[in-house]
Parts: structure tokens; sequence; C-alpha cells
């Protein structure tokens, strides 16, 4: 049966959209932090769709909250009033912690980065936009011409300048060798360097965390450095939490509070934890920011009922149960688990990340050469025993990715660690 799905995927699907596994897997259904594929299998979940189940599978308050208001009305579009549209709204722009928030809706964190943009790009009238090397920011045009992942950038057709600036990624380049405070002193130098060289930028987008860069950060602070450099040239700061907002990173709610000194900034963009499955992204703004737009705009699909419903329900759920506390727990103990594992197998460069969101760098032993044969080598041992990973990676996917729902347990944490550890080490030699 699989066989046979595969062949019409290939069929009538684009040759470019990716699949793991040499024998691609159908997952059929979920519950807590355990899915099922089409073939009676059964896997722990650390990857939860590409940390977009957030609380858990089939999680029973957002199940019951999609259905009822699946009985009454699915959608009506942005042209009408929608109750749990604002209600969700007003929740997320006091969350948020920028001042006089406006919230917009769209469907994915793509949609929400390219809004994102276009705000920046009209309220400053520049479409110069500064990044993070090493970053990535959707599949959209303008989001592809600024993600500085050769890997997810399939052109360099853009509408937009992009200038790409140090400081994503702590122990690659050519600052890694300094302590945390030289190397934001360094990459802060550069950053005011490049600013001498070109027209005034509208903002500098930049992920907490970066996602598919392979879970790669900078030293906390570095961003409030950039910051303080920004404001005193009117330069916008976007931060871009689609994959670290909502707790997901155990010490804050939002990735950009560990760079919090130079206070909150001036646009978030948000999507994947929470809907928990549900298709929604969105973008938080001052409201002069959010309302610089002269022409009309509506959201066909943004903010439809049965998607805010289910946000309404996952964020009660996340916060009552304090799953951000749950995430610096379990993923204290779980990155402390790896990090002995990592000691004693040659071909782990690198445990890195906070609460649920860790990566583990591989390379080849004995040289700091990524290896990406190893990080499929371990993702597919991994899967025989039950374990879901992701990937990903900068010059070469050669980092796994573990990002479980943050109901994880700590049982389960030990289960699936123990999984990669005895995948690592019968793939790496």
């Amino acid at each position: 049966m699989t066989r046979d799905l595969l062949g019409r995927h290939r069929a009538v699907l684009p040759e470019w959209l990716a699949l793991y596994y040499e024998e691609p897997l159908e997952i059929t259904h979920g519950e807590g932090r355990h899915v099922w594929d089409s073939e009676g299998n059964k896997y722990l979940d650390f990857f939860g769709g590409i940390l977009t189940t957030m609380t858990a599978h089939a999680l029973p308050e957002i199940t019951k909250a999609v259905s009822e208001q699946a009985g009454r009305i699915i959608h009506s579009s942005t042209l009408y009033l929608n109750r749990p549209m604002v209600e969700l709204a007003e929740r997320i722009a006091q969350l948020s912690g920028i001042p006089d928030a406006r919230v917009f809706f769209t469907t994915s964190g793509t949609e929400a980065n390219d809004t994102a943009l276009l705000l920046a790009t009209t309220y400053r009238r520049s479409n110069t936009i500064l990044a993070m090397r090493n970053s990535y920011h959707g599949r959209s045009f303008s989001a592809v011409g600024i993600t500085g992942n050769r890997g997810w950038s399939p052109t360099s057709l853009s509408p937009l300048q992009t200038l790409y600036v140090h400081g994503g990624v702590r122990t690659r380049g050519p600052y890694a060798s300094l302590d945390d405070d030289d190397f934001i002193a360094a990459c802060v130098d550069d950053l005011k360097d490049l600013l001498g060289h070109t027209r005034p930028p509208a903002a500098l987008i930049a992920e907490p965390i970066q996602g598919v860069g392979g879970f790669t950060s900078p030293p906390d602070g570095l961003y409030a450095a950039f910051r303080e450099v920004l404001n005193e040239r009117g330069i916008l700061w976007i931060a871009d939490e689609v994959q670290t907002g909502w707790g997901r990173t155990g010490d804050h709610f939002w990735g950009w509070q560990a760079h919090g000194r130079s206070g909150p900034p001036d646009i978030l963009t948000f999507a994947k934890g929470i809907g928990n499955g549900m298709s929604i992204g969105g973008v938080v703004a001052r409201a002069e920011i959010m309302n610089c737009l002269d022409s009309n705009s509506i959201s066909t699909f943004g903010g439809t009922q049965i998607t805010m419903a289910a946000g309404l329900a996952n964020l009660s759920y996340l916060l009552e149960h304090d799953l951000q506390g749950n995430a610096r727990r379990v993923g204290g103990l779980l990155i402390e688990r790896l990090r002995t594992v990592a000691a004693q197998v040659p071909g782990v460069r690198e445990v890195r990340g906070r609460g649920l969101m860790l990566g583990v760098e591989l390379v080849k032993p004995g040289t700091d050469e990524a290896d990406p044969q190893a990080a499929s080598a371990v993702l597919e041992a991994a899967r025989a025993e039950g374990l879901l990973l992701g990937k990903g990676g900068g010059h070469n996917t050669s980092a796994l990715r573990i990002a479980p729902p943050l109901s994880l347990t700590v049982a389960e944490a030990e289960e699936g660690a123990a999984i990669l550890e005895h995948a690592l080490r019968s793939t790496i030699q």
C-alpha cells in the first residue's frame, strides 16, 4: 500500500517536494507524543510535523473546539467580524510584549514573513533587507530572497536587496574562536561596517534560533546589541518566531526574550505551533507600522473561524499546563543525556539548543567536515527502532533536529534518548 501511494505521489507531485527515508512512511493517526503509520508501526514523535504539533497529537481539548466550531461555521473571511479571531488576536497582542500591538493572521509562516517584509519596506521606503547567514524564512518568492541557506534557496532572483550579517551560528565561521562577549562585539562591528556600504535598510530579520539551519543560535544578547545599532538608524527588527515561539525554548515564551535588553522587536512573526497542526500564521507589529499600508487588503483564509478556535484551545492548554516550564525541565534533562552520549561518539560535533528545540550536529570522525550521509543513516536507524527525528544544517544537512510536542514526559525523553544513542553508536564508527 505504501509503495503504491509513493508511486502515485511521484507521478503527480513535484520532484523537489522532499520526503524523508528511503522508504517513505504514511502517518495515519497519532495520540499524545506518538504516531502510527499505515502498516501499524508506532513511533515516538520527536519532530512534531516540523515543530507544528506543539502540545500533543489528537489533544481532546482541541478536537472538541474544532468540532464544535465546524458545527457552527467554518469560514466567512475577514470581510466580516469574527469573534474567535478577535479573541485570539487580543491574547497574542498581550503576550507579544510589543506595545500598542496589532495582529494580522495568515495561513503560514511563509505568508507571515511575506507580510512582515511588506510592512517593513513600506514603512521605511526601502527594499534593502538585512538577514542572517544560515537563515530560513519560507518558500515564497520574497522569503526565498532573504534565506541565507543555499539548500533551501532555489533562485537568486528577488524583489529585495538582501545583505547577510554574521552571528547566527556560534561555533562556525570567522568569529567561532572568540568568547561570547568578543563574538558579539565582532558581529556588531561587522554590522556597522556593512551599514557604511549600503543604502539605509528597511529591517533586520532574524530567527532567535535558526530552525532549518540546524537549531543554531548566537550568544544571548547578540540581537539586543544589534538593536542598539539599528535603533540609531531607524532600522526595524523583525523576529521570526515561527519555530521558537510559544515557550518551546523553555527559558522564554519568545526566542527574542533572550535578546530583550534593548526591548521587544518592532515586528514579530509566528506560525507552526499555535495551530497544533491547523494552518495559522501571523504578524504582530506596533500600530504605526501595521497601519502604514495605504490600500485595502483582506485575508481570505487567514483568521478563519475553525483555525482560530483551534488556536484558542491550543494556547489555553499550553498556558494552563505550563508547557513552557515542561519544555525547560524535560528539555534540560534531554540535552544533558544527549551530551553524555555525544562525548562517547566521535562523529558528534555538538549538541546544542534549549528547551525542546535541540540539534545534534554530525561530522566525519576526526574532522570538522559535515556528514550528511551519517545524518540520513541515523534517521533511518532511529525510525527502525520507533523514533522520528528531523534534519537540518547550513552548508550540508548534517544536524539532527529534535522538537517533540511540549507535553513530552521524562520517561518519553529517556526512551527517545536511548533509541537515538543506539542509532548513533550503530551507524557512526
